[in-house]
């Protein structure tokens, strides 16, 4: 059976009164990340992971910031684009491991609900999605909470 791995990586600037989803889920919190799209980094994370894994280069360049047709799209759209690429390119997501960098709120009660809303838009078990969540110590950019990081790494198996 052949397998490859994919990561990816993503940031986003935060901002007061803006909305804040993380995995597909909104998450209660007094900043959000702004973007062109709903700026959902551990899911362009895991999409960057994804299309890098059968070398279909990155989400920029599949889905490009400056198309207004993503403008304000829901990352979960993407997510399931990138996973039928994936499938039309002859492999299979098999699992995916990932963290989120940000100090507040805490991510601790959301990863459930975050795992369940991937694991429908993957196909995949909520047993073969990781989410965990760190903070910086306040160190760097996501310390001082002016963004967020998040980074994935999955696994995908020839069909």
């Amino acid at each position: 059976m052949k397998i490859k791995v994919g990561f990816g990586f993503d940031v986003h600037k935060l901002q007061d009164g803006e909305p804040l989803w993380l995995g597909g889920v909104q998450i209660p919190s007094d900043k959000g990340a702004i973007g062109h799209s709903d700026a959902d980094a551990l899911i362009h994370a895991i999409c960057d992971a994804l299309l890098g894994s059968v070398n279909l280069r990155d989400i920029g360049f599949q889905f490009p910031n400056t198309d207004p047709a993503y403008k304000g799209i829901a990352s979960l759209r993407l997510l399931e684009k990138v996973c039928r690429m994936v499938y039309e390119s002859g492999y299979s997501v098999n699992n995916i491991d990932s963290t989120v960098c940000l100090e507040e709120p805490k991510l601790s009660p959301h990863i459930g609900l975050m795992k369940k809303t991937l694991a429908s838009s993957t196909g995949i078990s909520e047993d073969d999605i990781s989410i965990k969540a760190t903070t910086t110590e306040k160190l760097g950019f996501t310390g001082r909470e002016e963004g967020i990081a998040a980074y994935a790494v999955v696994l995908v198996k020839k069909l």
